[in-house]
Parts: structure tokens; C-alpha cells; sequence
């Protein structure tokens, strides 16, 4: 079959960068099951496998990027209870296994759902990461109790996480939402996206002080945490919990949430399939409540462009895209 890998990182710009190769067809066993692949998204752990995960090597076999997918259930493996042969389903996949960018994949049927029956495919196809990224993050890892009436800030409102917390935040829960944007095309979706107030991450303390609170009682960090630490260390209320997902590029001083008591948490979408944890199945039963969400009309789709073809300039295309830091919601390619 048909897939878009790589076997060295490179640049984008390089002609090796994103490769054409067959491979073999996946077969499904125990809980997995065989998916075609329909359409599927943009986002950017896909940009650092490529660019960090083969530096000076070559692989062996080449490394098949994706992980957001909408496709149908070709075959199921033997102990497949979720999902059944004809399913429209998405899902985001597991990073230590081929991804989506091919015509057929094979995935873990405990961590997939039924697609919303009210979005296209490349509609559905932005969701399955950022929605699980968001959910985990509020609600398993800051422990949001969905009747209490607190403050959370999200750095990096306009992304493809930020967009989605946003719209569960304020469609779940009782949280005021100040999310974070600087330029006026970020700042508009935030605003349709359902923030409450939306504030300029480059002057963060003042914004947030001038928006009317001196303190909030959840950070979810989606952007740039060592330059946002300071600022975050000092917005953060006392005995607050703070979430992020992106790594720290340069050390921070973790002092200084010390004296308020403040939680802080990673979240990393893929440890459940990583580590085929107990719960794995969440990650079905979140994305099935994500979609019910969706056809009851309470969260929209993400996406904000669509890119034709299983091909290798499609995907060079997509990566460079989100490789511009420029990027509002997310970006999918339709098979």
C-alpha cells in the first residue's frame, strides 16, 4: 500500500524531507483493527518526529508520519468489542506505531470512536488529538470539577489545542476562559471559539490584570512554556494547578511556585497507547462523548484549510504550514 514517510530528518524544504514508499498492508489482530484511511490532520508532533527522530541516520525502515484519522473499518482483530467491520470512526493514534498517512493503518480499537455524523471527513479529521489533549488536560490532569466556578488561562488560544479547550471549557463546564492571542485574526477566533476574554500573551501579567483578574486558578500552557514561566509563576493563584504540553527549551525556575503550593502536571496525549496503560479506553470514551458533543451542535470543527491528496506535496505543503508558527486552527488533507 500506498504510504508518506520518511527515513533521515530533514528540512522540509529538502527533497527527501517526505517520501513516496509501499509498504505492507497491516493485518489486525487481538484489539486491533484495519482502518482506510479517508482524511486525516496537521499537527505539530508530526513536524518534530520528522525534523528530530532520524538526525544523521538512516532508518531501516522508513517512519510513516499521522496520527489524526476519519476512515472506515476494513477488518477487526479477535478481541474487538468497540467498534465493528463498516464503522466510520477517527482517532489519534499512537506515536510508537505507523501513522496515518497511508492508505490503510492499523490502530488500537480502544482508543478510537465513531466519527460525528454531522462534520465531513476532513471536519472530523482535525479533532481526535486536540480533543483528547484538551480533555485530558482539563479534566485528568487539572482535575477540573465541571460545577465550580474558577478562572483558567490558555496560553495559545488560536492553536489547535487552545481552540478545542475552549469550546469544552465553556460548553462542560463553569470556568471563565481567558485565552491568550496577539494578532487580530487570532484574537477574532479565540473569540468565536466561545473565550470569554482574550489577552495579549506578549505583555501577560498586565493583559491579564487589565482584563480584571489578578490571579487565575488554572494555567493550561499550550505555547512556549519557558518564556511564559515567570509570568505564569506569578498569575498562578495560590494552591492553583498548572498543565503544560510543550517541552521546556530552556530551564526553568520551579522555585518559584514553591511557597503558593502549585500543582503542575504534564499532559502527553499518547501515554495511554504508549504504555497500553489500564485505562486506555478512555481515550474511546472521551472521543465518543466529543462527538456526541459535535452532533448535538455544542462544539464545531477546528479546521481552517483543506489539502488535496495522499501525496508527497500535500504533506510538504501541510508541514510547512505548520512549520510558520502562522497557522489558525487546524489544517487537514483529504485522501
Amino acid at each position: 500500500m500506498k504510504a508518506i514517510g520518511f527515513k533521515t530528518s530533514h528540512e522540509i524544504e529538502h527533497k527527501e524531507s517526505l517520501e513516496e514508499f509501499e509498504i505492507q498492508k497491516p493485518i489486525a489482530k487481538g484489539f486491533d483493527i484495519i482502518v482506510k484511511i479517508n482524511a486525516v490532520s496537521m499537527n505539530p508532533v508530526d513536524t518534530k518526529v520528522r525534523a528530530l527522530s532520524a538526525i544523521d541516520i538512516a532508518l531501516d525502515a522508513p517512519k510513516i508520519l499521522g496520527f489524526d484519522a476519519v476512515g472506515i473499518v476494513e477488518s477487526i482483530g479477535e478481541e474487538v468489542t468497540t467498534v465493528s467491520v463498516g464503522n466510520r470512526v477517527f482517532y489519534a493514534g499512537d506515536i510508537t506505531r505507523n501513522g496515518s498517512n497511508s492508505q490503510f493503518q492499523t490502530v488500537d480499537s480502544r482508543i478510537v470512536a465513531g466519527a460525528p455524523k454531522s462534520l465531513r471527513d476532513e471536519e472530523s479529521a482535525v479533532l481526535p488529538l486536540t480533543s483528547i489533549t484538551a480533555w485530558e488536560g482539563l479534566f485528568d490532569r487539572l482535575n477540573v470539577k465541571k460545577d465550580e466556578k474558577k478562572t483558567i488561562l490558555i496560553i495559545g488560544g488560536a492553536g489547535g489545542v487552545g481552540s478545542i479547550a475552549t469550546q469544552i471549557a465553556k460548553q462542560t463546564t463553569n470556568l471563565t476562559v481567558i485565552s491568550t492571542a496577539s494578532r487580530l485574526e487570532t484574537i477574532d477566533w479565540c473569540k468565536k471559539m466561545g473565550a470569554d476574554h482574550v489577552v495579549n500573551h506578549k505583555d501577560l501579567i498586565n493583559s491579564v490584570k487589565e482584563a480584571g483578574f489578578n490571579t487565575v486558578d488554572y494555567i493550561f500552557v499550550l505555547n512556549n512554556l519557558s518564556s511564559h514561566w515567570d509570568a505564569v509563576a506569578e498569575l498562578i493563584v495560590p494552591q492553583g494547578k498548572i498543565c503544560s504540553i510543550v517541552d521546556v527549551k530552556e530551564s526553568i525556575d520551579i522555585n518559584k511556585i514553591k511557597a503558593k503550593s502549585v500543582t503542575f502536571v504534564w499532559e502527553f496525549m499518547f501515554t495511554r497507547a504508549m504504555f497500553s496503560t489500564a485505562d486506555i479506553q478512555k481515550q474511546h470514551e472521551i472521543l465518543d462523548k466529543v462527538a456526541n458533543l459535535v452532533d448535538r451542535g455544542k462544539i464545531k470543527t477546528t479546521l481552517s484549510k483543506t489539502i488535496e491528496g495522499l501525496t508527497v506535496q500535500s504533506f510538504k505543503d501541510a508541514h510547512t504550514l505548520s512549520e510558520s508558527g502562522k497557522t489558525i486552527g487546524k489544517i487537514a488533507i483529504r485522501f
